[in-house]
């Protein structure tokens, strides 16, 4: 099929490109520099510069590139995660608001009868106590700024596709790591989990759904080629506690074993979302597996940590 990647030069679309390209199919990725355009045709794709927040400019390269099929990896993240910093997400929630408006727009305008789009599989509101979501649980809307406003734009963008003319299909990505992520090689989690500056928080009971950017990637082929219209989570087989990955990362690093720290004093720290470490759900990936036919190569976070590339 002929499919449009809009963000292939990003943590997803370096390693999604080539993949496509290897099933098959005819790939048109954008970026917004020649540097990374370049990339993109190294890789065997057809290179559009622009600007998702440009609506024009993108309808056009929509437009000429004619796809079957539209997938959706538009981020403009922080280099670092603060939690504390003031819009921190501010650019990112423009592109999943006004870009994926764009988006859309140009993949009705042009025919595309199925949309891929990226989310997270860390947005579920917390229970009293960690537990594992689907897909049918509750986003945790009423969560504490800086995050509050991201929820919101996430529930809408979600919505915006799976209510859209065509088929749309929401991935929602676990905690990334790999080449280009926090918890890649030069990352900022790597870096502060090195100076020990990531601490286990209270019991440490809190659950992360991890996915490497590779078996991210299959899944979104996946996802581009087969499954019905829906959400669906993208993560490994083995939520993790808090208490249990930080080490097991740390190691994998060769860096000094975490610090404890209770609650009260990580939210001195880090704000109110510290609050949340306790209780924070994990994801289950048994939709994706049954019904894209996916299974994620790194099967936990165990073994993907000290043995993937990264």
């Amino acid at each position: 099929m002929k499919v449009f990647v809009a963000g292939a030069s990003g943590a997803i679309g370096r390693p999604l490109v080539p993949r496509l390209i290897a099933g098959g199919h005819e790939v048109t990725g954008t970026t917004r520099s020649e540097g990374s355009a370049e990339a993109i045709r190294a890789a065997g794709a057809s290179a559009a510069i622009v600007d998702a927040l440009d609506a024009d400019a993108l309808h056009e390269a929509v437009e000429r590139a004619a796809p079957e099929v539209v997938v959706h990896e538009l981020t403009a993240l922080p280099e670092r995660f603060n939690p504390r910093k003031r819009g921190l997400y501010d650019a990112t929630n423009r592109i999943r608001r006004e870009g994926t408006r764009n988006l859309l727009d140009a993949a009705r305008a042009a025919g595309v009868r199925r949309f891929v789009c990226q989310s997270i599989a860390f947005a579920y509101a917390p229970r009293e106590r960690p537990e594992v979501m689907d897909e049918e649980a509750p986003l945790n809307l009423d969560a504490p700024p800086p995050f509050s406003e991201g929820m919101r734009v996430i529930a809408e963008m979600e919505r915006a596709v799976l209510d859209a003319e065509l088929d749309g299909l929401v991935l929602r990505y676990g905690w990334f790591y790999g080449p280009g992520t926090y918890y890649g090689e030069g990352g900022s989690m790597a870096a502060d989990v090195r100076k020990r500056r990531f601490p286990v928080v209270g019991s440490g009971s809190g659950l992360f759904s991890f996915i490497h950017t590779d078996d991210a990637a299959d899944a979104t082929v996946a996802a581009v080629e087969r499954g019905a219209p829906g959400i669906y989570n993208v993560v490994d087989d083995e939520p993790a506690a808090l208490r249990d990955w930080v080490p097991a990362y740390a190691e994998a690093l060769a860096a000094p074993p975490p610090r404890r720290v209770p609650v009260w004093l990580a939210r001195l720290v880090a704000g109110k979302m510290a609050s949340s470490m306790d209780v924070q759900p994990g994801a289950s990936n048994a939709k994706a597996k049954r019904e894209l036919g996916w299974a994620p190569r790194w099967s936990s976070w165990r073994e993907g940590f000290p043995e993937a590339p990264r």
